[in-house]
């Protein structure tokens, strides 16, 4: 019986589904799937019933757990025993521009709560790493893309504005509407592509590549933006976030 696969299942007792297990771990949902039934062999019993919001441990994944959970507690606590002089872990991470600066440091500090003595080096997400956080177009074939945040886009509008106080914004309304255009910005493509599709013209008033500079500028009446519904922006009076009708 390997400790990884008893770290999968306590992970997936405790999170309530493979997919935020795989999140947790920082490994994929089929190795996550693969350790649990191979757990389920050797012990010859049914650990998870899988349902459409997750899964729910039997009673034999309730009678395991607690055990698990010592098992790893009992690890923690043999490694730190023999580590006086701790190596350090490294880790290059590559991380795109626009992950936003509250979600890169919830990240971090959960890479540095579950990795002892990481060292770590941010890179740019196109320089060799030993691991990248990226859109999932930009995985290659080669690497294993868990998904950890799905954001939904809506157009950042300066509060002030008439167009703000439409529930709901048509493709015809963005005609001539200034814009402040983020690039690179894959849901922003699909937009002008749209509105191009319409006869609608996209008009640029400034050009920058992250969201931590857009939201303010929308909020100081530059142009209007399309946004990621991040909390720091929803939250933000001087601005509001409308859906385009028909985009997601």
């Amino acid at each position: 019986m390997k400790l990884r696969s008893i770290h999968y299942f306590q992970s997936v007792y405790e999170q309530g589904s493979i997919t935020a297990a795989s999140r947790q771990c920082f490994v994929s949902q089929p190795s996550i799937t693969a350790a649990i039934s191979q757990l389920e062999q050797q012990l010859n019993v049914e650990l998870f019933v899988r349902h459409t919001g997750g899964v729910r441990p039997t009673s034999a994944a309730d009678k395991l757990y607690p055990l698990a959970r010592e098992m790893s507690e009992n690890e923690q606590a043999i490694l730190h025993l023999f580590k006086d002089n701790p190596a350090p872990v490294p880790l290059r991470l590559g991380l795109m521009r626009s992950l936003g600066a509250q979600r890169m440091s919830d990240l971090l500090t959960e890479l540095t709560q579950r990795i002892d003595n990481l060292e770590l080096t941010l890179v740019e997400p196109d320089e060799p790493s030993d691991a990248r956080v990226v859109l999932s177009q930009s995985a290659s074939s080669s690497e294993d893309f868990i998904p950890i945040w799905e954001d939904k886009y809506q157009l950042a509008i300066p509060c002030n504005w008439s167009l703000a106080s439409k529930p709901i914004i048509k493709i015809e309304d963005l005609d001539g509407l200034p814009f402040i255009n983020r690039t690179p910005c894959d849901v922003q493509d699909r937009l002008k592509h749209a509105m191009t599709k319409c006869g609608v013209q996209f008009q640029s008033r400034a050009n920058i590549r992250t969201i931590e500079y857009t939201w303010p500028m929308v909020c100081a009446g530059v142009g209007a933006a399309l946004l990621p519904d991040w909390q720091e922006i929803k939250h933000n009076k001087a601005l509001v976030l409308r859906p385009i009708e028909g985009k997601n």
